[in-house]
């Protein structure tokens, strides 16, 4: 393709991912299945651009105002992630300079918010909770790119023999430092044409939910319950712990999301898994299970502002409004999900955001309205699971994963075993 071309191209798609009216993936995925002429090089392209603008938007929005020519033009230049040679063949001569002179300002020279990339609503929040001087790497860490973990499924293989398995197939990964079932995959390979993929031997799955599922801990043969289950990540986690025994319900009020994890459970060969679409959380299967459940795990709906590296949109089409909203749905699953512990057993209550709000507040009001839930200390519940080094991911007996000190997506999760 032109070069000029496949800039107009990328100016169309950043004008269309801008107006953040849809999630960035939805709006890149719809663009280019209009476009199936587009090669897999020209498809990166866009999308890490895409993705760079999203992460530095408001850095990028300022400096554009010194051009000229069509906004998003200006933002596809500034953001570009491809061949620069490329990009420069395609500049007019106007724009090479204009370009050299945006590129020579120094980033330390520009206002606080020019640098962390942050809303103030969501900056301040984050400044207060780690400190002005931790604030800065954690802004930085969250506009960097996340790399790809996988988590092997025990059922199937050992780690040593996944980690070999991708060796021989030219792929260069390494042990998570913290999960004893995760591989972090250097650049992006087509993991689905593997037969270690496809047979079901790994699963595509951050390090920190990994540790989720192991916080849970299920154990052969219990009645477990994944209450927002989503498209299953940790649901086949937890399966694999059970070592397919036991009955794993995987409850979610999306039947689309469930429908994502049928072909992963049919990969995994788990057979203890059984998926279910309730309308609510006080639906009536949910209550059926009063008291008989062995562990529950609430990976509850949430603002996801731990996995802005994956997800950058977010910071700009989350609002403190949606965020009160999602503090009562998380209130109203809690409670509801509690009722399906069986006396001595285990609740676990996850988010992935970075918020107090969405964290240690709801698990702090849930305390109180339930003292038959006694907190287990996430350190020692992770040691016996043979986490590494358990007690640097936990806080206040919680499990607290933060993006620049322990590069996962950022994490959240409270356990607590009911008296007996």
């Amino acid at each position: 393709m032109h070069p000029n071309a496949l800039l107009e191209l990328c100016a169309e798609l950043i004008g269309a991912v801008n107006k953040l009216d849809a999630p960035a993936d939805a709006t890149v995925s719809a663009f280019f299945r209009q476009r199936k002429n587009l090669g897999q090089r020209e498809r990166g392209c866009l999308a890490e651009t895409v993705y760079a603008l999203l992460r530095e938007r408001t850095k990028f929005q300022h400096l554009a105002q010194s051009g000229t020519g069509p906004v998003p033009r200006r933002l596809a230049i500034l953001a570009w992630r491809g061949n620069d040679s490329f990009l420069r063949a395609a500049l007019t001569a106007g724009e090479k300079i204009w370009l050299e002179q945006v590129q020579a300002i120094a980033a330390d020279s520009l206002p606080p918010r020019l640098r962390h990339n942050l809303p103030d609503w969501l900056a301040e929040p984050l400044r207060e909770r780690v400190g002005e001087e931790e604030f800065w790497p954690l802004a930085a860490a969250l506009n960097e790119a996340a790399p790809l973990d996988l988590r092997v499924n025990t059922l199937k293989l050992k780690r040593e023999e996944a980690l070999a398995e991708l060796k021989a197939a030219g792929i260069d990964a390494e042990p998570t430092p913290y999960s004893p079932l995760g591989l972090r995959v250097q650049g992006k390979p087509a993991l689905h044409k593997l037969p270690l993929f496809t047979g079901g031997g790994v699963e595509v799955q951050d390090e920190g939910s990994q540790l989720l599922a192991l916080l849970l801990a299920p154990k052969r043969g219990e009645m477990v319950v994944d209450f927002c289950a989503g498209a299953g990540g940790k649901t086949l986690a937890l399966g694999a712990a059970m070592r397919n025994t036991g009955r794993l319900y995987a409850f979610d009020v999306s039947g689309h999301r469930l429908d994502a994890l049928k072909p992963r459970l049919a990969r995994s060969g788990l057979s203890n898994v059984y998926p279910a679409q309730i309308a609510h959380e006080r639906d009536d299967r949910v209550k059926r299970l009063a008291g008989k459940i062995d562990r529950v795990l609430v990976d509850a709906p949430c603002s996801g502002l731990g996995t802005l590296r994956r997800n950058p949109d977010l910071k700009w089409r989350q609002t403190p409004q949606a965020v009160e909203e999602l503090q009562a749905k998380q209130r109203a699953i809690l409670a509801s999900a509690a009722r399906m512990v069986k006396a001595g057993g285990r609740l676990v209550y996850a988010t992935c955001s970075l918020l107090d709000a969405e964290n240690e507040q709801i698990a702090t009001e849930f305390e109180s309205a339930h003292p038959e839930f006694k907190r287990l200390p996430a350190d020692e519940a992770l040691g016996k699971v043979q986490v590494e080094r358990a007690g640097e991911l936990t806080e206040s007996g919680a499990l607290r994963i933060w993006p620049h000190r322990h590069g996962m997506d950022g994490f959240f999760a409270v356990a607590w075993e009911r008296a007996a």
